[in-house]
């Protein structure tokens, strides 16, 4: 008699770096909750508040950039609009949290956010009903990228826009965005965005113990992510994307509507940056439009070129090498920094095409190859 194989084994399965990668997040995440909570402040082992969030922030990052390797990594979209759609799903989360405010706003409204108050606004503008609700909001994260993602993706993908030309259109997608969102008459805060958030769900943004459940969040939901990404390329759909990255002309002319293909997994990918987006918000505390940026999409873009391009595994690797780096220079050698980054970037794509994995597998190729010439011996 048979026995079924769990389904997370199946996904698993060949996923060796997957599982060591997971494994040691899992480990840092239960260390720095139980340092921060239960240890005692200022003792060598303690984790303080700004690890938590720091770490936490880089777990949002990390969604991000399995988001964009999706669409990079296996069917050959380079993006440089997933900022756009990371940062829908952030402001979907902030218009809920700015409506958690209340009355404990600067100007004590119960129903307009401060910044609306000063613009002497009298009523809150349509959009904004139903983000005093979390499933609503948590619906929207995923809805509205979803939308934009699925517009965007139709139009371009029917025309048959591929290659350089597709991603200067994304690139002008988030930057109009950008120049829409900094207008203070659009109601989400112009050139200041949102922020002064008090808490998520009757819990306060302050503690420790709400930094450490957004934590724990946050850390699923890149799990959750990486399962149903890695679901999807081993499935014979992720097969057919890959057939269409290498060779779309080839592909369609077997009879698969490549249009079809790339829209799903753009939305899907648009989908994941909405919610790594909602993540970043009550953790950071601040969303404004320099999220939209078209730099900001490019740092995304060279996380995954640094991580490993095509793995899943190696944009969770790149999103946190990059933003621990960036948390360190900037603070070290902020004018550096910029420059260092431009550097890693050109040195990963013309000697490292396959980033950090890719040098990982090479060492780990040597080592094998000594083994197996020494056992000949």
């Amino acid at each position: 008699m048979q026995t079924r194989t769990p389904v997370l084994l199946k996904i698993f399965e060949n996923d060796k770096a997957g599982k060591y990668l997971f494994s040691v997040l899992f480990a840092f995440v239960v260390y720095i909750a139980f340092a921060n909570l239960f240890l005692v402040e200022g003792t060598f082992f303690h984790m303080s508040t700004l690890t938590v969030t720091l770490f936490g922030k880089y777990l949002a990052f990390a969604l991000l950039a399995l988001a964009l390797d999706l669409v990079w990594g296996y069917i050959g979209i380079l993006s440089l609009g997933h900022g756009a759609f990371f940062s829908l799903g952030a402001y979907a989360m902030g218009m809920y949290l700015m409506r958690q405010i209340g009355d404990r706003g600067v100007y004590g409204n119960p129903e307009l956010p401060d910044f609306m108050v000063f613009m002497d606004l009298k009523e809150l503008p349509w959009f904004w009903f139903g983000f005093d609700n979390i499933f609503f909001t948590m619906f929207m994260v995923a809805l509205i990228p979803s939308i934009l993602a699925f517009a965007f993706g139709w139009l371009a993908f029917r025309s048959r826009v591929t290659g350089v030309y597709l991603s200067i259109i994304t690139q002008a997608m988030t930057y109009a965005l950008m120049l829409a969102f900094y207008r203070n008459d659009m109601g989400l805060g112009g050139n200041n965005g949102l922020t002064d958030f008090k808490d998520i769900l009757g819990y306060s943004l302050q503690s420790d113990g709400t930094r450490v459940a957004l934590l724990v969040i946050s850390f699923i939901a890149l799990f959750g992510g990486y399962l149903m990404s890695r679901f999807i390329v081993k499935s014979k759909l992720g097969r057919v994307c890959v057939a269409i990255r290498d060779t779309e002309l080839r592909t369609r002319f077997l009879g698969y509507r490549v249009e079809e293909y790339k829209l799903f997994i753009f939305v899907v990918s648009a989908i994941l940056a909405g919610v790594a987006g909602a993540l970043y918000v009550p953790q950071v505390g601040i969303i404004n439009p320099d999220r939209f940026s078209p730099l900001f999409s490019i740092e995304i873009v060279i996380w995954v070129a640094i991580g490993g391009r095509g793995t899943l595994y190696g944009a969770i690797i790149g999103a946190f090498v990059v933003n621990f780096a960036s948390t360190y220079f900037t603070s070290a050698l902020p004018e550096v920094w910029l420059y260092a980054l431009g550097v890693l970037f050109v040195v990963s794509t013309l000697y490292l095409p396959k980033g950090i994995v890719g040098v990982i597998e090479k060492i780990n190729l040597k080592n094998l190859l000594a083994k197996v010439k020494y056992v000949r011996q």
